[in-house]
């Protein structure tokens, strides 16, 4: 059984996921920690009430990002993590922590990347006038939200969306394909290599497995 970390700053509803598919079995491993950057998230209720250990570590008590990190990867590294996901945690990291975690940190991105890296993909997707949108999970390394995809799913844009319409329907495809991918590793099947990352030992295309 992999030990997980889970990094949030809001609602967790994808650790949320992670959670309730290790307890049913559909993942081979536990969720030993929650961290947040922020108290009083709805995120952290959720993993108490699930059983799960939780701490935060505030990023404003710190003066710069990489002394935060420090901190945050000795808290990371005091679980024993196998695996450190990234749920909704909304902050740039440095260098020095993606290195630390190189192939054990798992990102989810509400975009089709290299679409719309950052914030705000559901506008930018609507102010494109693209007519499909989705998410990506992918491994973290020190380029933002560059790190090789593993898997994406894509959505349809009506005509008619709000981003709040196109947010919905790209959560519901997080809430799927996160706890899949998770489970990839848990079980020896997914690893990062120099050329990207690997499943089943075959290099998968650049947007991910099953592309087009």
């Amino acid at each position: 059984m992999k030990r997980i970390v889970v990094l949030i700053s809001g609602s967790g509803s994808n650790m949320q996921a992670i959670v309730e598919a290790c307890q049913a079995g559909r993942i081979a491993g536990q969720v030993v920690g929650v961290i947040s950057n922020k108290a009083d998230v709805a995120g952290l209720e959720k993993a108490a009430a699930a059983g799960v250990p939780t701490a935060v570590l505030s990023h404003r008590d710190y003066p710069t990002r990489e002394a935060y990190d420090a901190d945050l990867q000795q808290l990371i590294d005091s679980f024993q993590p196998d695996l450190v996901v990234l749920a909704g945690f909304m902050r740039i990291l440095t260098p020095a922590i993606t290195r630390h975690f190189h192939g054990r940190m798992l990102n989810i991105h509400p975009s089709l990347l290299p679409k719309y890296k950052g914030v705000n993909t559901h506008q930018r997707a609507l102010d494109a006038g693209d007519e499909e949108h989705g998410v990506s999970v992918h491994f973290v390394t020190e380029e933002l939200d560059g790190g090789p995809v593993i898997l994406q799913a894509k959505v349809p844009i009506f005509p008619e969306d709000t981003a709040a319409d196109l947010q919905q329907r790209v959560h519901t495809q997080e809430h799927a394909i996160y706890p899949l991918v998770v489970q990839w590793f848990c079980t020896n099947r997914l690893r990062l290599t120099e050329q990207g990352a690997e499943l089943d030992g075959e290099l998968l295309a650049a947007e991910g497995y099953a592309a087009d």
